[in-house]
């Protein structure tokens, strides 16, 4: 079947299912005719606490992750140059295990980063929603 075709049979198709059903859907919590439940539920000390976590974690991943560094890095480096074929794996674990450890910082550093952008945007937007509300109040009054 060519595009044209197949186009043409759905356009029929389309004009032939123009049924609507009002009404047919039960209400949902919050929706329409339901009891209103609130959905989202933001604690800004329970976030603070999170993102503190992930800050103090990184602190002390960025210290013990480090501890071993240099001293891994010169035993690698003298086994190289011993003629020893460990060297080189030893090497690769150094330089594995820094990946590994950026990874991690970073991971833990964008969790803090981002629990406080969402503490402050969603203070925002309420801030933002409760003068809305406040003007539409005002117009009510003038409408009563």
């Amino acid at each position: 079947m060519t595009f044209d075709s197949e186009w043409a049979t759905l356009r029929v198709e389309s004009t032939q299912r123009v049924d609507m059903r009002l009404n047919g859907v039960p209400a949902e919590p919050g929706g329409p005719g339901g009891p209103v439940t609130a959905d989202l539920a933001v604690n800004k000390d329970n976030l603070g606490a999170i993102g503190h976590e992930a800050y103090g974690l990184r602190t002390r991943v960025s210290k013990d992750g480090d501890h071993a560094r240099p001293s891994t890095f010169d035993a690698a480096i003298a086994l190289t140059n011993g003629n020893f074929e460990s060297g080189s794996g030893l090497l690769k674990v150094h330089d594995r295990w820094n990946t590994h450890l950026k990874t991690l910082l970073d991971a833990c550093a964008q969790i803090s980063n981002h629990l406080n952008y969402t503490t402050s945007s969603l203070q925002k937007d309420d801030v933002q929603i409760a003068g809305d509300l406040i003007s539409v109040s005002k117009l009510s009054e003038y409408l009563k």
